[in-house]
């Protein structure tokens, strides 16, 4: 089996789902390689693996370079002549207009773009997808909340869910090193991610738990503006590839996102035995369960007093941990989602072969 990925991120929950499926494919014997841009945590992962990279030189948004990125990708994909494509994200995504079924293809939005596009770009993103559907030959959606969102946007072509795992083995329950009562927030400081939401419940917070300190870990477009005021009992930590630690400093993690697919972030917090607060966006519901609460979007005073009570009730906040872990070990481990991954793409090649 001969499977090219492509993917314009190269950083975070993409990436790092990325990496997993390529090391898990090389590991059944198959030849992998990976389309991305050069410079990242993908490609420097990559590297250091021996996971062969071709140089895609890409941007995050659709501009005027977008239709000669397109040709780079063709010329690559060509060259390869992979037994299967897939696609991750939306920016790859735009390769079925030039791929147009020559190979089967898997689409794997990882988020929508027209669930963090707005207005007339939106409308477009949605159209776009709907047309796409002739020339997906799987789409792959990591929640069933996302599948649905697709289907709502007249997206018809065949599909499976796999929800996102994580490495269970890595990330596990440590006991917290401190007493002060702490939330945790880790994520791309982006307006998708929707830290400017969290600071604007975080004041609610300290008026139930005085003592109360606020971790965000994370860098991005909004890192300047987020940290201009100043925000009490607020700690900054910027990127960090090694979540575990900051997890285990926390009573709650929060993920006060606008819009997601599937998170890794719960997932993680939940291998680490800590209870989630989080918008109702996609996947959220479907991946907390009951290790954590789940509070209406963009409602930050119900958020506030979701975080509060965790904070201020550690037997709570210990129960829905111990549940988070159990959800994590059983529904969300890595190698079950790259298992079912394996397993769809074998079966597409053997339907697409006999046709």
């Amino acid at each position: 089996m001969k499977i090219v990925h492509v993917t314009q991120p190269v950083e975070a929950g993409v990436a790092v789902v990325v990496l997993a499926l390529a090391k898990a494919q090389r590991e059944r014997g198959w030849d992998v390689s990976i389309a991305c841009p050069d410079r990242g945590w993908l490609p420097d992962q990559a590297r250091r693996a021996a996971i062969p990279l071709h140089s895609w030189q890409a941007t995050r948004s659709p501009g005027p370079r977008t239709a000669l990125e397109l040709r780079s990708l063709r010329r690559i994909l060509r060259g390869s002549a992979p037994d299967v494509v897939h696609l991750h994200s939306s920016k790859a995504g735009l390769a079925r207009l030039v791929l147009r079924n020559e190979v089967p293809t898997i689409f794997q939005p990882h988020l929508w773009s027209f669930r963090v596009a707005t207005g007339a770009l939106s409308r477009a993103c949605r159209f776009w997808e709907a047309q796409a559907s002739r020339w997906t030959t799987r789409l792959l959606c990591v929640s069933d909340d996302e599948l649905q969102a697709g289907r709502d946007a007249r997206i018809t072509a065949r599909a499976e869910v796999v929800c996102n795992g994580v490495d269970t083995r890595r990330l596990t329950p440590r006991p917290k090193t401190t007493d002060t009562p702490t939330a945790v927030c880790v994520g791309r400081l982006a307006h998708q991610k929707g830290q400017d939401l969290l600071l604007e419940a975080w004041p609610e917070v300290l008026q139930k738990v005085p003592d109360a300190e606020l971790l965000i870990v994370g860098d991005g477009p909004m890192a300047a503006q987020l940290q201009a005021r100043n925000h009490p009992n607020v700690r900054w930590h910027g990127h960090s590839d090694e979540v575990g630690a900051f997890y285990t400093e926390a009573d709650v993690v929060v993920l006060p996102s606008r819009a997601e697919g599937m998170a890794l972030v719960p997932l993680e917090a939940m291998a680490c035995g800590r209870p989630v607060v989080a918008f109702d966006v996609e996947g959220v519901a479907q991946s907390i369960g009951d290790a954590g609460e789940v509070v209406p979007a963009g409602d930050t005073k119900a958020l506030a007093q979701a975080i509060a009570l965790r904070l201020a009730d550690p037997e709570l906040a210990a129960a829905e941990g111990k549940r988070g872990r159990e959800r994590a070990e059983t529904l969300f481990d890595r190698d079950r989602m790259t298992d079912q991954i394996v397993t769809l793409t074998e079966r597409l090649v053997t339907e697409e072969g006999r046709r």
